[in-house]
């Protein structure tokens, strides 16, 4: 292996090498038995005599922290294992107090045997070997063996491809053009985001809403205010004034499932185009509905280019592969591109190809059809579930679309439901709680059930776990 040492501007020459040697067997970058470049080798790239190596060789060779082997080389020796303990310093770097605030999320590294959590898709019943196959082809594309760095809007033809696409699912009138590709719909946010407000500027959420995306606009310097919601959708008559910005799930309102009645869209976008602001419309799960024809995105219904469309193949797809789209409007195009450019230049060229020819051979179609059956099935078991076992607990709000339903408690206090939760993953049911998607005021108990990840098999044995789980608090 390659070893850096930095010899600039220091005398000692065989003491350094010695000395950062020995600092990175105990600091475990070297580990035993990794072999150490030869002396004349190492001598050569640091333009030292090989009597200066050879010396700081032999030293941790006296010392048990490296082994010479006749004709194979020096190794370093199980001596020179790093110490039980041993660490870097902590460093005196302090974050801006804002990611102080921003927990990681762990709970979808725990696998859990009755799995209610959300926005997790069944990935059992992807094509995995057709989608292998589309991946390996990629990356024998033309594309890959002659260029370089791709265009930071996208490959050009699976541009193409998702325009045609939600226009015939969705009623949209784009082109490629307008599409920009994204890691998924929260890099989406976060390009527009960066594009057009400023820190200190005020942008108004849904309350309750998606956490992460609260998290995300505060992290970029925002003021965020979170809006409440009744059965119609966002109340647009609470929205501040000041906002710049409204993010909005309208197709099905995240976590409480309601669709965004068409009142309600309109006097949203007078609202935008009378306050000057930018609409973000995110359309995360829209291919599953299971009753109502779809709404008709507020994209279609924008007039002055106030909406920006984001889309995701999260919940169609894989939520591994981070692809994702943001339909954008003239005005704002290439500043869009410039974005995407400084935050990572482009995604994924290869799987850009795979997911344009998984388009364009209909398989796409034909998962979403045979998912959209599996997970109509599935809605129908929990939301049936919850009627009949817990209606005197919890009330179930009306939603016929997605990947999951919300109920709310009826008598039950936050603290309730938070034992409840508790008792639950104790017998291997994973649930979340409404709090948690709480943006700046209190909100009726309750929780939200998602039905993506758990087999149709379990949904019976993980509600009656559930309620003894209420029935023990």
């Amino acid at each position: 292996m390659e070893f850096h040492v930095n010899l600039l501007d220091r005398r000692e020459l065989s003491g350094e090498i010695y000395r950062q040697l020995r600092r990175a067997i105990l600091d475990g970058r070297l580990r035993p038995g990794e072999l150490l470049p030869p002396t004349r080798e190492l001598a050569r790239n640091l333009s030292v005599a090989r009597t200066t190596v050879t010396t700081a060789y032999d030293r941790l060779s006296g010392e048990g922290f490296v082994a010479s082997r006749v004709g194979a080389g020096t190794f370093v020796s199980e001596h020179g294992a790093p110490e039980p303990g041993r660490r870097r310093t902590e460093g005196s770097l302090q974050p801006r107090a804002v990611w102080n605030e921003i927990p990681l999320v762990t709970a979808f590294a725990r696998k859990a045997p009755f799995d209610f959590r959300t926005g997790v898709p069944d990935v059992s019943l992807f094509p995995h070997d057709r989608w292998r196959r589309l991946l390996s082809s990629a990356f024998r594309a033309e594309a890959l063996q002659t260029g370089g760095y791709g265009d930071p809007a996208g490959h050009r033809t699976l541009r193409d491809t998702i325009a045609r696409y939600i226009g015939i699912a969705r009623g949209m009138e784009i082109a490629g053009d307008d599409v920009t590709m994204v890691n998924g719909a929260q890099q989406g946010i976060d390009v527009v985001a960066r594009c057009l407000i400023a820190p200190g500027e005020t942008v108004a959420v849904e309350d309750p809403g998606y956490p992460l995306v609260r998290r995300l606009l505060e992290s970029l310097g925002a003021r965020v205010r979170g809006v409440p919601v009744d059965h119609e959708g966002l109340m647009v008559d609470a929205l501040p004034r000041s906002a710049r910005l409204v993010s909005v799930t309208p197709s099905h309102q995240y976590p409480l499932g309601m669709t965004m009645t068409l009142a309600r869209r309109r006097a949203l976008l007078e609202w935008a185009e009378r306050h000057h602001a930018a609409i973000i419309e995110d359309d995360y799960d829209s291919e599953f509905r299971f009753r109502e024809r779809p709404i008709e995105p507020l994209q279609t219904l924008d007039t002055s280019g106030r909406v920006i469309y984001i889309g995701s193949f999260s919940k169609t797809m894989l939520p591994a592969l981070r692809l994702g789209f943001v339909v954008t409007p003239t005005a704002i195009r290439s500043t869009i591109h410039r974005a995407k450019q400084v935050t990572d230049w482009h995604t994924s060229i290869p799987l850009q190809i795979a997911l344009e020819h998984f388009i364009e051979s209909g398989e796409f179609a034909r998962h979403i059809r045979k998912m959209r059956e599996v997970y109509r099935v599935r809605h129908e078991m929990v939301t049936e579930g919850l009627a009949r076992k817990f209606g005197d607990v919890l009330q179930l709000l009306p939603s016929f679309a997605g990947l999951h339903v919300a109920a709310l408690a009826r008598t039950a206090s936050a603290e309730s439901i938070r034992r409840v939760a508790r008792k639950a993953s104790e017998a291997g049911v994973e649930i979340q709680e409404m709090s948690t998607f709480a943006v700046t005021q209190s909100h009726r108990p309750g929780i939200v059930l998602g039905y993506g990840a758990i087999p149709t098999t379990k949904i019976r044995e993980g509600l009656r776990r559930l309620r003894h789980s209420f029935d023990s608090i």
